[in-house]
């Protein structure tokens, strides 16, 4: 017994600030401790040794991602793990945008208003690549940042399935549906719309373009609760990010604007109906009987002793898939960007040992 409390002594003097091995050892210990696990039986169900485990814990080795995607498996944190990870990791985040990221994977309900863009929760890879690799064209970031970036943006949207499950409140401007990275990317971007608009916690309405001068001329805003039922607010312009906790008078500010949005836009039913028009539009742009490839070339990420998938480069914004055991069988046919964002999940790791 006391052995024991020695140690849990030792374990609370770890000060999570000090360093962003300590701040992913502190909340593994955290996660670790709640399902009732020593550090021997974690490392017996994620194939990782007890003493590597104490070391992450206490701050002296960073953690190897893959071993903290087996732990976010193995004690259900839904990726906080991971996205502790790559926010540690980056250095492209604007000021302010970290401690948001902290608000947000504690938060118990989300009220959020964007315009131009799909909200960062909801962006497909291949979206959010386009997005990213445009702010590098534009020199806002550094090419070597966009994968950075990019693996943030991916592992906060863990928390559109933690349980239990937030209440998540998104208005978006209808100008959010317009093209981003080909009518591939925004199919697909349209149909993960429709996918997260169907999970019973969340609640997703277009504000139509007809709002005209009515539509509110703020930046785009979240509203966050707080376990403690207290809300916050968090603006974004172009050069940093603000999370407002103290002025309740611009919060419930805020707040006004969303409910008159909310009671504005478009109901859910109509706007999914919505999204999905949009969606047969941009279908409708890549005919793929249409594609006729001149040739096959086996893929560099085929497993040469499981499924061989050959591919056909040369057409204009679309690259067909097919298993080359089966030629005359089915093809999928993939958008460009998005191929290179797939490739780019591959090499990142995001689809596990393939």
């Amino acid at each position: 017994m006391l052995w024991n409390q020695v140690i849990t002594m030792a374990q609370r003097e770890l000060d999570p600030t000090s360093s962003p091995n300590a701040a992913l050892g502190v909340q593994l210990r955290r996660f670790r401790l709640a399902r009732g696990l020593t550090q021997v039986e974690l490392g017996r169900r994620i194939n990782y040794s007890d003493s590597l485990i104490s070391m992450i814990e206490n701050g002296e080795r960073p953690a190897p991602l893959n071993f903290v995607r087996r732990c976010d498996k193995e004690l259900d944190t839904c990726g906080a793990l991971e996205l502790l990870y790559w926010t540690s990791k980056s250095s492209t985040l604007i000021g302010g945008f970290l401690a948001f990221i902290e608000h947000e994977t504690k938060a118990t309900a989300f009220k959020i208003y964007e315009l131009n863009l799909i909200p960062g929760l909801l962006q497909t890879r291949a979206y959010a690549s386009a997005i990213i690799g445009a702010e590098a064209r534009r020199g806002e970031i550094t090419e070597d940042k966009v994968s950075e970036r990019l693996n943030v943006r991916m592992a906060r949207q863990a928390a559109l399935y933690r349980e239990p499950a937030p209440s998540i409140h998104i208005v978006m401007e209808e100008s959010c549906l317009r093209p981003v990275g080909g009518p591939f990317v925004m199919a697909e971007q349209l149909r993960r719309l429709e996918s997260v608009a169907e999970l019973p916690h969340v609640m997703l309405q277009i504000a139509p373009s007809s709002l005209g001068e009515d539509l509110p001329t703020v930046w785009p805003f979240t509203l966050l609760s707080s376990p403690d039922q207290t809300w916050m607010a968090y603006l974004e312009t172009i050069q940093r990010g603000y999370v407002e906790r103290d002025d309740q008078n611009e919060i419930r500010s805020l707040a006004r604007t969303y409910d008159w949005l909310q009671a504005q836009a478009l109901s859910c039913a109509d706007s999914l109906a919505l999204i999905r028009a949009r969606l047969k539009e941009f279908e409708a742009m890549f005919p793929i009987t249409a594609a006729k490839p001149a040739s096959w070339l086996k893929s560099s990420y085929s497993s040469g002793g499981g499924n061989c998938v050959e591919v056909a480069p040369g057409l204009p914004g679309v690259l067909p898939v097919r298993d080359s055991k089966d030629p005359h069988g089915p093809q999928l046919a993939f958008g460009t960007d998005a191929w290179k964002s797939f490739i780019a999940g591959v090499k990142a790791g995001d689809f596990g040992a393939i």
